[in-house]
């Protein structure tokens, strides 16, 4: 869980609640790093766009290899989603 406070979609208004709908996956609400945007919802989509450009752009990288990169990074900074 997050140390970032954030709030459910029911009480972050509709801008809020549509971002939740978009960016929910199988889970039915979306990942904990996009969840901390909840008291930004802006912020929510900009992140979002920045790491579908990361992760699926155009790049020398497979996105197998950027994957692996994101895990090793994760864990060297204890980061548990």
């Amino acid at each position: 869980m997050a140390y970032i406070k954030y709030v459910s979609p029911l009480d972050g208004g509709p801008e809020l609640g549509v971002l939740f709908e978009r960016y929910s996956g199988n889970r039915g609400q979306p990942d904990n790093i996009l969840r901390i945007h909840s008291l930004n919802p802006p912020s929510m989509e900009h992140h979002y766009v920045l790491y579908r450009h990361l992760m699926r752009g155009p790049s020398p990288l497979t996105r197998a290899q950027r994957e692996m990169i994101a895990v090793v990074v994760s864990a060297e900074n204890e980061c548990f989603y």
